[in-house]
């Protein structure tokens, strides 16, 4: 039983970066960065009992969509040719994985099914936590630590969609489309340009300097471990009010309009703070638009660009020898100079 999404005390920007993510999962993930013991893992847990439950194929190795079931999976082609008819699916939980610091590469990717092989002599595959995290989250705490044989593998497999295994004689390719969540303490090391890239979004954690928050946070967390059952009841419908935001908003998204000018608006945002590529702008575009669909809106506007302008671009900009402000100042800066005062 986890902790409830909806009591976590605060950090606003990281829940709803998450909100976000769970409404278009195009948008590649969210980076949390910040103080130990501000909730980063709690939030990220607590989002797998927040999430409305998926439809998957029964049988599926790798939770297929039904609707794409057609799509390249083995496993799906396999249960197709034996039924001889449709294939049957069922609601399942959204899978919320999390990659272990000390995993090894076949715990991660898959590896050579041992048992069968011994027992039966047969070659058989057996998937890994990129399977499991199909369709879902995968969750690597202190991210900035893994090791970069690992880093390798996910920035393939982040920008492929697909976990291909060659190795013990089998040749294995699964999909493996997740939404990629990591946490860490700045102060504990960088994290490697190259998989810092591939996160849509990040956000910053800070401990909170106000007494009544911090108080709060006690509070609800000492409640929490006395009564866990009670004290999830007690949330169950703010819990339920979030859910139902979720899923009015991906109904949304498709629908939600992003004129012309919110475009130059974006573009011109990111060549003002120099951000290499056009990921920024697209990432920028696409939380602006998942923002507007949460809020009920039908058409992107200022208001959405500045709340997506900071966890979209400030881990993409470069260094400035001559500037000594951090990424956030540099972007509220640069908001301003071009959409003038909030």
């Amino acid at each position: 039983m986890t902790f409830p999404f909806s009591a976590i005390v605060g950090q606003d920007e990281m829940k709803l970066a998450m909100l976000v993510c769970a409404v278009d999962s195009s948008i590649g993930g969210v980076l949390v960065f910040g103080d130990r013991g501000t909730g980063k893992s709690t939030a990220v847990r607590a989002l797998a009992g927040l999430l409305p439950k998926m439809r998957a194929v029964v049988g599926c190795r790798y939770a297929c969509d039904p609707a794409k079931a057609g799509g390249g999976c083995d496993s799906c082609a396999g249960l197709r040719s034996r039924s001889g008819g449709p294939l049957r699916s069922h609601l399942i939980p959204v899978p919320v994985v999390d990659l272990p610091l000390g995993a090894t590469e076949d715990r991660v990717v898959g590896a050579l099914d041992l048992e069968r092989a011994l027992t039966q002599g047969v070659k058989a595959f057996e998937p890994g936590l990129l399977a499991r995290a199909n369709r879902g989250f995968l969750y690597i705490d202190e991210v900035n630590l893994l090791e970069d044989h690992l880093v390798d593998l996910l920035i393939d497999v982040a920008a492929s969609g697909e976990n291909v295994v060659e190795r013990e004689g089998l040749s294995v390719r699964h999909p493996a489309r997740f939404v990629l969540v990591g946490s860490g303490n700045p102060e504990e090391g960088e994290l490697r340009p190259q998989l810092l890239d591939r996160f849509g979004l990040s956000v910053e954690v800070r401990t909170p300097e106000d007494l009544a928050a911090r108080v709060e946070v006690v509070r609800r967390r000492d409640a929490y471990e006395q009564d866990p059952a009670g004290f999830v009841l007690q949330w169950q419908r703010e819990e339920n009010r979030t859910r139902k935001r979720i899923l009015l908003g991906r109904s949304r998204l498709s629908q939600v309009e992003v004129p012309q000018p919110a475009r130059e608006r974006a573009s011109q945002l990111c060549m003002a703070l120099g951000t290499d590529g056009l990921r920024g702008d697209l990432t920028l575009m696409r939380t602006a638009r998942a923002l507007a669909a949460l809020q009920g809106d039908s058409c992107v506007a200022d208001s959405h660009l500045r709340q997506a302008a900071a966890p979209s671009l400030r881990h993409r900009l470069r260094r400035n020898p001559l500037d000594d402000a951090g990424s956030t100042v540099r972007v509220q800066r640069a908001l301003t100079e071009l959409m003038g005062s909030a």
